[in-house]
Formats: C-alpha cells, structure tokens, sequence
C-alpha cells in the first residue's frame, strides 16, 4: 500500500490556556476555538479565545469556529480574536471568502461542509477555488435550531472520501472520531487531518490519558497501512 503520513490532528472546543497546551504536548497541530453557535459545545467568549490565542506558539494553528455567514462580521470577529485560521460552519451568504482575504490577508480559511447528501460533493467542489482547506462534519443546518458542529455523530465515509477525491485542498475529517475508529477513518477517508472533541474528554474537560490513546492509536494504524513509515 502506499505510504500514508500520520494525519494532523486539531483538537476542538478547547476552553483554557491549560487545555490548550495539553492538546499540544500530546500532538495537537491545531486548536479549535468556538465562538457563538446556535447549539453544540464548547462555546466561550471571544475574550478568552484572545487570551487562549495569545499563549499558544505559531507553528500551532488556532481555528475561530464562527457562526457568521457574513465576511465583514467574520473579518471583525478575527480581528478580535487574532486567531490564524477561521473555520466557518455555516454557509457564507453576505461578502466573499475574497473580502476576508483583501482584509486579512495572512488568514487560512478554511470551509465546513456537513455531508449528508450528494449535494455535499457539490458544495464541497464549489467552494474549493476560495478556501485553503475543507472540513468534513456532522452537522445539520436545516434544522430549526441549526447544528453546526459538536454533535459526536458519524457521517457517511464513503461519501467523505469521494469528496477527498475531487477537491484539491487538504481535509480535515470531524464527527464522531474516537480511537476505537481512528484506523477505519485512516483507511477509508485517508484525510489531511482529524478534528475531534468529545472522544478527548471526560465530564466536559479535557483528558490527557484519552488524547495520549488516540493519538497511539493513530500512530499504530499508520504504520499498520504503511510498514516502515518512522
């Protein structure tokens, strides 16, 4: 088989400058960092994502998880928040990813899609040329009460992995991740990077123990698939 590199891993909903940091010392490339949301976990105020930003080193990209579906909120918000990445989770519908860009120019964006349908192939190819990286998630944004994220939920891999195939920028893989399917994700998705939340956790806080056995798990299932990988 093909040599497959060990996935980036971003831990999300991160709430302290201690989560934050025991999230890197386990292998966290990435944090997420949850502004406002209709529902779902891991919210906290913009105050403390710019604390939390702050404190953490620059190879370490900070995501601000946003509700917004307008770029000059989002422009305002990252602002604020001085994070290098904006995840949006909703569909931007006032402005452009290229009004985020002209303001912003040192940002990575990167696009949520929730996969549920053969639309989601579609949504994904769409957006593709604007963003510098897609995640793949859980949600549901037709419902009253949209789901933007955090819902623990898996999707359809298959589909996932479709869309892996047509797009052009990295994947990131959300919903449902825990180390008990970690190789399957690997194996079927093959994604850039894995963002996970819930399976880290016990009693809301983050679980050193449980993030040192994911991050084992995906290291032994790479190597499994690729013998001789270091």
């Amino acid at each position: 088989m093909e040599r497959t590199a060990i996935p980036r891993v971003k831990i999300c909903c991160i709430s302290s400058i201690q989560e934050a940091w025991t999230a890197i010392r386990c292998g966290a490339s990435a944090l997420g960092l949850v502004s406002h949301m209709p529902s779902g976990p891991g919210v906290i105020s913009e105050e403390l994502i710019t604390k939390i930003v702050a404190s953490v080193p620059p190879p370490i990209a900070t995501f601000l998880l946003t509700s917004s579906q307008d770029a000059q909120e989002i422009i305002q918000q990252l602002r604020r928040c001085r994070t290098n990445t904006v995840q949006i989770c909703d569909r931007l519908e006032l402005g452009s990813y290229q009004d985020i860009r002209d303001a912003l120019p040192g940002i990575s964006i990167v696009q949520v899609i929730h996969v549920t349908t053969e639309a989601s192939l579609e949504e994904a190819i769409s957006v593709t040329p604007y963003v510098d990286a897609i995640l793949l998630d859980s949600g549901n944004q037709s419902l009253v009460v949209k789901e933007l994220g955090g819902t623990g939920r898996l999707h359809d891999w298959k589909l996932s992995a479709k869309i892996r195939e047509q797009v052009d920028v990295p994947i990131f893989l959300a919903g449902g991740l825990k180390p008990e399917n970690v190789a399957i994700a690997v194996k079927q998705v093959a994604p850039f990077g894995l963002d996970l939340c819930s399976a880290v956790r016990s009693n809301g806080e983050l679980d050193e123990n449980k993030l040192k056995l994911f991050f084992q798990q995906l290291k032994y299932c790479t190597q499994e698939f690729s013998p001789g990988f270091n």
